[in-house]
């Protein structure tokens, strides 16, 4: 039986695997981890990782806006729908 820091362990090197930049994100979490034990380090390290972050969330609720709506527009102009299988 895998115990639970195991699991979250294994989970998260599933995904990291899968990531475009998987060293990229190994650095940010990195440096995000080195400043938060010493404050500072990188003068506005946290402040711009936390920047980066809340853009990288900004453009994925854009591109998963973007397919929403023209999947809706799809179904308006009378495609259709995967689901429905009709």
């Amino acid at each position: 039986m895998l115990s639970p820091t195991r699991a979250i362990k294994d989970r998260f090197l599933k995904y990291a695997t899968e990531l475009r930049f998987p060293k990229l994100l190994a650095l940010a979490i990195a440096l995000f981890t080195v400043d938060l034990f010493i404050p500072d380090f990188i003068p506005f390290a946290d402040e711009i990782l936390l920047g980066l972050f809340a853009a990288l969330l900004a453009v994925l609720k854009k591109s998963r806006r973007d397919r929403r709506d023209a999947r809706t527009q799809n179904l308006t102009d009378g495609a259709v729908s995967p689901k429905s299988g009709k």
